[in-house]
């Protein structure tokens, strides 16, 4: 935490942290960066401010697809203890309702990628699901795949598990929404991202319950959260140029790390390069030009 936020979080995430506010949360989305489950030494500039504002552009622009959690952005909301930091918070936070967060993450998988192609090449399979023969790196899927996984805790590794095995986690009737929600939200974002020059080859979704009803939670289509390869330059049977974090795994892939903690530093190249990719991806999609709040 920034030495100018003397306020401690209820709890800090591989990128958040949470300050609990009794009926309301207040997400503060720092630089940190994590890879292959590890947060890694040096942080990513603006990368807070990307990753809160297309949060929120697709909280806006989805709201009528699955409802979500946001309730302001905007400084003059914060609460009283918070407004000393409003400089440092301004384009990075959110105040959202509570909600009561399901135990999974909800990912949706549109193109062959990362580690379902290293499975797919194994076995033929996606997550244990059978997928045709002769599909090669980047394929298009046939249809988008719903592949949940656990939430790891801080340091260690989220763990793919079936559909069933999500049904006796949360119970049917919420995993089926979830499931249902979970494809809807990336379709729609898909198709909105594809005229403007971007593939969303997977994401990942986190959901609630908010009065009783399924709610979209924490970020949503983000860098952080998906995978967004460039549209013009996209060719099946190879890996893809991206505007996210997998700029920063194919150089901790290429170090020799064993993807355990303490993670390498990263060189000052490949942190510069990594915010220019979140930049770049935020201005793409949304149309707009990304202007930092703080310098």
């Amino acid at each position: 935490m920034p030495p100018m936020m003397d306020v401690e979080p209820t709890a800090r995430g591989k990128v958040r942290d949470l300050y609990d506010l009794g009926d309301r949360l207040l997400l503060v989305a720092t630089d940190r960066l994590s890879a292959f489950d590890v947060v890694l030494p040096d942080p990513i500039p603006f990368k807070g401010e990307v990753l809160t504002k297309l949060s929120l552009y697709w909280f806006d622009l989805l709201g009528s697809v699955v409802p979500n959690h946001l309730l302001s952005a905007d400084v003059v909301d914060l609460p009283d203890e918070f407004r000393p930091h409003a400089d440092y918070l301004a384009g990075r936070f959110m105040l959202v309702k509570k909600a009561k967060v399901f135990p999974v993450e909800c990912i949706v998988r549109g193109y062959l990628a990362g580690s379902g192609w290293a499975e797919y090449r194994r076995n033929g399979t996606v997550c244990g699901m059978a997928l045709p023969a002769g599909l090669n790196e980047s394929s298009r899927l046939p249809q988008p795949m719903f592949t949940p996984s656990t939430k790891a805790e801080l340091g260690a590794h989220d763990e793919n598990i079936s559909v069933h095995r999500m049904f006796e986690l949360i119970g049917e009737e919420h995993g089926s929404a979830l499931h249902e929600a979970s494809v809807s939200l990336y379709t729609a974002a898909r198709d909105h991202a594809a005229p403007k020059g971007i593939i969303i080859a997977d994401t990942k979704f986190e959901f609630g319950l908010i009065d009783g009803a399924v709610t979209l939670v924490d970020e949503v289509l983000t860098p952080d959260s998906s995978r967004f390869w460039p549209a013009g330059d996209y060719e099946a049977g190879r890996g893809q140029a991206s505007f996210d974090k997998q700029f920063v795994r194919d150089w901790l892939e290429s170090s020799g790390w064993d993807k355990t903690p303490p993670a390498p530093k990263l060189p000052a190249d490949v942190i510069a390069k990594t915010s220019e990719k979140y930049i770049q991806a935020y201005e793409l999609i949304t149309g707009r030009t990304f202007t930092p709040e703080r310098g």
